[in-house]
């Protein structure tokens, strides 16, 4: 036996603890993160979209959504191959193969760094001539897409390092990281967009410094807390099958993230068709509602996090029970808090898109959108902690389909059908219509990984 594997722990706390108590510690922290998160996503266009009364930066920041949401994708995708490997891993006391997975998940970060940076220096033109054939909007997507893409290492090497800590249960490590990074990009966000007169790549330039300096931190708190992983790349090489098992888990997450993004897409262009200047207000309504239904979402991606290890965990030390209780009380919270999510919208819709949208005509149709597209908030809940589920088990495929589904299938041809009518309120009724499709595949998917894989766990 290895002194790696005498170091270890007889038993980490994910298979000892009481299941309501581990959802707390694993998932609160992970959810005051994903908060922080959103509240600095906003402030960050709030700066933005009080640059110029014409509001063309706020528009083309939000138009650049879907080519920096492809980032975050590949990121996050992998961390939860990561997470779910690793954390299984644990949960077989198979130490060794836990460091190697920690290894070659960094390994991954670097090479999806390199692939984004080319694009970066390639294709950010061309994108933003898909989305808007105005040329200031245009100008002022490149100049913020080219500073995210080419300081994006800082990113990947965050959401790494943090599932390093998500998958051993440390997740008040990761709210530390990701609390740092949020102070840092709201303290330079004013700074550099006002006080150094750099506009929209003041803002961009504030995103990637917070994720820097959080990539920065959360090396450190590796290195000094997380005992449970030793990172070391001493005489290191790639192992092609924990890199296959990395994406096997991962890329099913890597597809549903990016099909976001092409669904943005497609949506943005159906909006702009639209006779001016309907377009243009449809556009920023719509980033308005993304902005705003992150503070509904992330907790419960945050809620995610706190579940994926934790069950993961317990499937590998083949607790059943353990499982389903962790299912049950995380779907509870999730459905509890978009119930209050939804609640927020209806009834204060105008306040909340009057923070970043000020012409009356504009407002208006931010109104409905809030309105309507806030009815699909309660199935989404269900839908997440489902799909945290097929993460921990190794069936991510199912997120997948679930996802290019919703999206693609129904959302976008909705969307483009009741275009057709020619009112542009009439089009946010897709999200709801799609929305209830996603919850119906998730439970017949979710039928087929209890009949096959949990209900042959023993009690």
């Amino acid at each position: 036996m290895s002194d790696t594997k005498l170091l270890q722990p007889k038993e980490n706390k994910m298979g000892t603890q009481p299941i309501w108590k581990l959802i707390i510690t694993l998932s609160l922290p992970m959810v005051v993160s994903m908060i922080i998160q959103a509240l600095y996503n906003v402030i960050d266009s709030l700066f933005v979209a009080s640059i110029s009364p014409e509001q063309l930066e706020f528009n083309a920041v939000n138009l650049s959504f879907a080519a920096q949401n492809l980032i975050i994708a590949v990121a996050t995708g992998t961390g939860v191959g990561i997470n779910a490997l690793l954390s299984k891993s644990l949960g077989e006391k198979n130490f060794e193969r836990a460091e190697k997975i920690a290894r070659n998940g960094v390994f991954l970060a670097l090479c999806s760094y390199i692939v984004f940076l080319a694009l970066g220096l390639t294709l950010i033109g061309p994108y933003m001539k898909i989305m808007t054939d105005n040329p200031q909007v245009i100008e002022y997507g490149k100049q913020y897409l080219f500073i995210c893409y080419i300081g994006s290492f800082g990113i990947f090497g965050e959401i790494v390092m943090e599932r390093l800590m998500i998958s051993t249960g440390k997740t008040y490590l990761a709210m530390i990281t990701q609390a740092t990074g949020a102070i840092i990009n709201i303290i330079f966000d004013p700074i550099f967009i006002f006080g150094c007169g750099m506009g929209v790549r003041g803002a961009a330039l504030a995103t990637v410094l917070g994720q820097i300096v959080a990539f920065g931190v959360a090396i450190i708190l590796n290195r000094k807390f997380n005992k449970d992983i030793h990172l070391s790349f001493r005489k290191f090489r790639p192992d092609s099958k924990i890199i296959g098992k990395i994406y096997a888990i991962g890329v099913p997450s890597i597809v549903m993230a990016s099909i976001g993004s092409v669904m943005n897409i497609i949506l943005n262009n159906i909006l702009y068709s639209f006779a001016a200047p309907t377009g243009l207000y449809a556009q920023n309504a719509f980033g308005a509602f993304f902005k705003l239904q992150s503070f509904i979402l992330m907790p419960i991606f945050g809620l995610n996090n706190g579940l994926v290890p934790l069950i993961a965990y317990n499937y590998g030390a083949q607790k059943r029970k353990r499982m389903i209780s962790a299912m049950l009380i995380g779907g509870g919270a999730a459905v509890s808090y978009m119930v209050m999510g939804l609640a927020a919208f209806e009834l204060f819709p105008r306040q909340l898109a009057g923070m970043f949208i000020e012409i009356p005509a504009a407002l208006d149709i931010a109104v409905y959108t809030l309105r309507i597209a806030a009815l699909s908030f309660v199935f989404a809940g269900i839908c997440i902690v489902m799909g945290s589920v097929f993460q921990a088990l190794g069936k991510s495929i199912f997120s997948m389909f679930t996802s290019i589904a919703r999206q693609l299938v129904v959302l976008v041809p909705a969307a483009y059908l009741l275009a057709k009518t020619g009112d542009v309120n009439n089009v946010w009724w897709a999200f709801p219509i799609a929305e209830i499709m996603s919850l119906i595949m998730s439970v017949l998917f979710f039928i087929i990984v209890y009949k096959k894989t949990i209900s042959n766990i023993p009690e």
